[in-house]
C-alpha cells in the first residue's frame, strides 16, 4: 500500500484529520497535545507568561519548603496544594483543545480566582474549622460546593470525562440510596453531611491520594523534569542502539529496551511514543518492518515504561500509599511482571526480524558505546542515587530529594566545566526555570485526578458501598475468581481508555480490586502484601488500555509516525504486549510471582521458567520460533502453505508458554516437555528445508 493510502486510512480513524504521519519536531509536539490532554496547554506570551512562570515557581518553592520543614500540617499543605493546581489549571488549559493556545479568556480568569480561592478560604479559617468540629456554617457549605464544582470542571478540561462522571455518579448516590433496591439502598445524606465530608475532612477530596501526590509524586515529578532536561531521553537511545543496533532487527530492539529506559523520565505512554518513536520508528521502516509493526512495537513498549522499575508512573506511588506497604516494596514486587513484559516484546521483534529476514543498522550508524558512556554517563547517576537510598530503607520522599539534589550538584559540575573550556554551559537559570514549570504542569492532572479520586473513596467510606460494591461483584460471578478477575480486567480497561493511567488506577483499586480480595480472603482481614497483587491486577490493566482497541492512545500515535493504519497497528501493539494480558492472573493465583513470601530460589525458578514461557508464546502468536509453524509446511520462500497443523503447532507453542509461566512445577515440567519436542520438530524441518535447498 502506498503512503498516500496509508495516511488516508490515519485520517478516517478515531483521530482527527489534524494527526497527519510525520517525524516533523513541530509536526510532533502538535500530535501530543491533540492526543495527550496533559500536552494541550496554553502557551502564553508577553505579561501572561510571567504571570504563570512566577505562580510555577512559587508553587514548586512551597512544595521542597512543606516537604522539608516538615512544619505546616498536613490539610494546609494538601489545601494549598489544591489551590495552587486549580490556579494553574485554569490558566493553561483552555476550555476545549481546538480553542486558540495564546489566548487567556477572562472567564478563565475568574474560575482561577475562585478555585483557588475556596480552598484558601479553608487554610484562612483552617483553625477555626477544626475547633468547631463539624458545625458548619452555611458559607461553609456554600464554599464547598462551589469547590467541588471548580474541581469537576477542571476535571473536565485536563483529565477527561470518564473519571467525573463516575465521581458525579457517586456524589448523586449518596443522595438517592435510600431509593434504590437491594444491596445499593442506604438511609441518605442530605447536602451539608455529603459536602462537609467531602471538602472538609480528609476522608474526602484531601484524602490519601492528594496527600501523595503534595509529598512524594510531585518531588518525582520535578525529578522527572530535571532529568528530561538533561538530555537523559536521548542518552537513553543512543546507548540501547551502540547495544542492539547493529542485532537483526536492531531498531526494534532498540525500541524496547529504550522506551523501558524513558518510562523512568515520562510518565505518559503518548509522550514517551512520541518522544522516542519519532526516532526510532523510522528507523524500523526503513530496515524493513511493516508500519503497522512499527508503531505497535514502539507503542507497547512505550506503555510498559510505566510498569517499569525503580521509578515507575505515578499510580504506582498510590498504591503504595493506598495499600499501607513501602514504594520498595511495589518495586520489587513489579520486577518480574515488567521483565516479562518487556522480555515478551523483544522476543517477538527478535522473532518477527528472523522471520522477515530483518539485518540490524550499518555499523557507521551505530555510536560506541564506552566513548558515549564516558562523555554522558553521569546522568545516570541520578538514578543510580534514587535507587541506593529506596533499596537501603529510606522513604520515597527522602529517595526523591536526594536524586533532585544530585542532579542539581552534577549540573553544577558539569556546567562549571563548560564555561571553564569557554562553551555555553549545559544547564542556566533558564533552564531551572523550565524545569520548575513543567513540574508543575506535570502534577496538575494528576492532583485533579487525586482529588477526584478523594470524592469516590469519601462517598464509599460514608454509604459503606465499598464492601457492597465488592460483594455484588463477587455475586454476579458467582464467587469464581477468574471470572472476577475477567470482569475486573474489562473494567479496567474500559476506564481506561482514554483516561491517565493515575485517574484509571484510583477508580479500579477502589471499586473492582475489593471484589477480588473479597473473592481470594473472603470476609478475612488480608495483611497490606496480600492485598498487593489485586492492586497491582487493577494497576496493569488500567496502563494496558493505551494499547487496547478501540481507543488505544498510544498505538494511534504510533500509527500516525508510522504512516500505517491505526486500528491494525494498536492489534499489533496488544499482541505485542501479551505479557501485561497474562502475567497478571498468574500473580493473583501465585503472589510469589511479586516476591510475596518467595525466596532466592524460587524467584529465579519462577523467572527463568516464565521466561522460556514468554518465548513459546511469542513464537505461537508470530507463527514462528526457529522455522515457520505447521507440520507441512516448507520454509523455501514462496512454498509455504497455511495448512490446519500451522494453527494447531501455534496453539500447542501458546499452551506451553502459558504452563511454563504458571509459577507450579509440574505445569513448568510439561510445558517444557511439549516446547522441546516443538523447537525440535522445528529444528529438523529447518535442515530438511536446508538440504532441499
Amino acid at each position: 500500500m502506498s503512503d498516500e493510502n496509508e495516511i488516508e486510512d490515519v485520517k478516517s480513524g478515531p483521530v482527527t484529520d489534524k494527526l497527519l504521519p510525520t517525524t516533523n519536531e513541530h509536526e510532533m509536539k502538535n500530535l501530543m497535545k491533540e492526543l495527550d490532554r496533559e500536552q494541550a496547554f496554553r502557551e502564553h506570551k508577553c505579561w501572561r507568561q510571567y504571570i504563570t512562570v512566577l505562580v510555577s515557581i512559587g508553587f514548586c518553592i512551597f512544595q521542597l519548603y512543606a516537604t522539608l520543614s516538615g512544619h505546616i500540617p498536613a490539610q494546609i499543605v494538601r489545601a494549598s496544594h489544591l489551590a495552587f493546581v486549580q490556579f494553574l489549571a485554569f490558566l493553561l488549559f483552555p476550555a476545549k483543545k481546538s480553542m486558540p493556545k495564546n489566548t487567556l479568556p477572562l472567564y478563565d480568569v475568574i474560575l482561577a480566582f475562585i478555585g483557588a480561592g475556596c480552598w484558601c478560604y479553608y487554610i484562612i479559617n483552617f483553625e477555626s474549622i477544626v475547633r468547631r468540629a463539624g458545625a458548619y456554617t452555611p458559607l461553609d457549605i456554600f464554599v464547598g460546593v462551589i469547590g467541588i464544582i471548580i474541581l469537576f470542571e477542571s476535571c473536565r478540561r485536563i483529565v477527561g470525562l470518564p473519571i467525573m462522571i463516575i465521581a458525579g455518579a457517586f456524589i448523586l448516590y449518596a443522595f438517592i440510596g435510600k431509593y434504590l433496591p437491594g444491596f445499593l439502598n442506604h438511609r441518605g445524606y442530605k447536602l451539608t453531611r455529603v459536602v462537609s465530608h467531602l471538602y472538609y475532612t480528609t476522608e474526602g477530596i484531601m484524602g490519601t491520594p492528594i496527600g501523595a501526590c503534595s509529598t512524594f509524586i510531585f518531588l518525582f515529578i520535578l525529578f522527572g523534569a530535571f532529568l528530561e532536561k538533561t538530555g537523559i531521553g536521548q542518552f537513553f537511545i543512543d546507548s540501547c542502539n551502540s547495544i542492539a543496533g547493529g542485532a537483526s532487527g536492531g531498531p526494534a530492539k532498540v525500541a524496547v529496551l529504550s522506551s523501558a529506559l524513558l518510562g523512568t523520565v515520562s510518565g505518559s505512554s503518548v509522550s514517551n511514543t512520541v518522544g522516542s518513536g519519532s526516532f526510532t520508528i523510522p528507523m524500523m521502516k526503513r530496515l524493513g518492518y511493516r508500519g503497522e509493526f512499527a508503531g505497535g512495537v514502539e507503542a507497547a513498549a512505550s506503555t510498559g515504561g510505566q510498569l517499569m522499575p525503580p521509578i515507575m508512573g505515578a499510580a504506582a506511588f498510590l498504591m503504595a500509599e493506598s495499600v499501607g506497604v513501602p514504594y520498595i516494596t511495589v518495586v520489587k514486587a513489579a520486577i518480574i511482571p515488567a521483565l516479562l513484559y518487556f522480555a515478551g516484546i523483544f522476543i517477538t521483534v527478535h522473532l518477527e526480524a528472523h522471520k522477515q529476514g530483518l539485518k540490524g543498522l550499518p555499523k557507521e550508524e551505530i555510536p560506541k558505546f564506552l566513548p558515549l558512556f564516558l562523555s554522558r554517563g553521569y546522568m545516570i547517576l541520578p538514578l543510580a542515587v534514587i535507587i541506593y537510598f529506596l533499596c537501603s530503607g529510606k522513604t520515597a520522599t527522602y529517595s526523591a530529594l536526594m536524586g533532585i539534589l544530585s542532579i542539581i550538584v552534577i549540573s553544577i559540575a558539569v556546567s562549571f566545566v563548560d564555561v571553564a573550556k569557554g562553551k555555553r554551559p549545559r544547564f542556566n537559570l533558564d533552564d531551572l526555570v523550565e524545569v520548575l514549570c513543567a513540574a508543575a504542569r506535570g502534577i496538575i492532572s494528576v492532583a485533579i485526578a487525586c482529588g477526584l479520586a478523594g470524592i469516590i473513596i469519601g462517598i464509599v467510606t460514608l454509604t459503606g458501598l465499598g464492601l457492597k460494591l465488592g460483594a455484588g461483584l463477587v455475586a454476579l460471578a458467582h464467587g469464581k475468581l477468574f471470572v472476577t478477575l475477567l470482569l475486573t480486567m474489562v473494567s479496567s480497561i474500559i476506564l481506561g481508555m482514554g483516561a491517565p493511567t493515575t485517574a484509571n488506577y484510583l477508580i479500579t483499586s477502589t471499586i473492582t480490586a475489593t471484589a477480588i480480595v473479597r473473592c481470594v480472603y473472603g470476609a478475612g482481614s488480608p495483611t497490606p502484601e496480600q492485598l498487593l497483587p489485586a492492586h497491582m491486577f487493577a494497576f496493569y490493566f488500567g496502563i494496558i488500555a493505551d494499547v487496547t482497541p478501540p481507543v488505544a492512545l498510544a498505538a494511534i500515535a504510533g500509527a500516525a509516525i508510522a504512516k500505517a493504519k491505526p486500528m491494525r497497528t494498536a492489534v499489533n501493539a496488544t499482541k505485542l504486549a501479551i505479557g501485561a494480558f497474562i502475567v497478571p492472573y498468574m500473580f493473583i493465583y501465585n503472589p510469589e510471582m511479586l516476591m510475596i513470601g518467595a525466596n532466592a530460589v524460587s524467584i529465579i525458578t519462577i523467572t527463568i521458567t516464565a521466561l522460556i514461557g514468554m518465548f513459546a508464546i511469542s513464537a505461537g502468536l508470530e507463527g514462528y520460533a526457529f522455522a515457520h509453524t505447521g507440520f507441512l509446511n516448507n520454509t523455501a520462500a514462496g512454498e509455504r502453505t497455511k495448512t490446519i497443523f500451522s494453527v494447531f503447532e501455534r496453539i500447542c507453542f501458546i499452551a506451553a508458554g502459558l504452563c511454563c509461566i504458571d509459577p507450579d512445577s509440574k505445569t513448568d515440567i510439561a510445558g517444557i516437555a511439549v516446547l522441546v519436542v516443538l523447537i525440535a520438530a522445528q529444528l529438523i524441518r529447518r535442515r530438511r528445508a536446508a538440504v532441499t535447498a
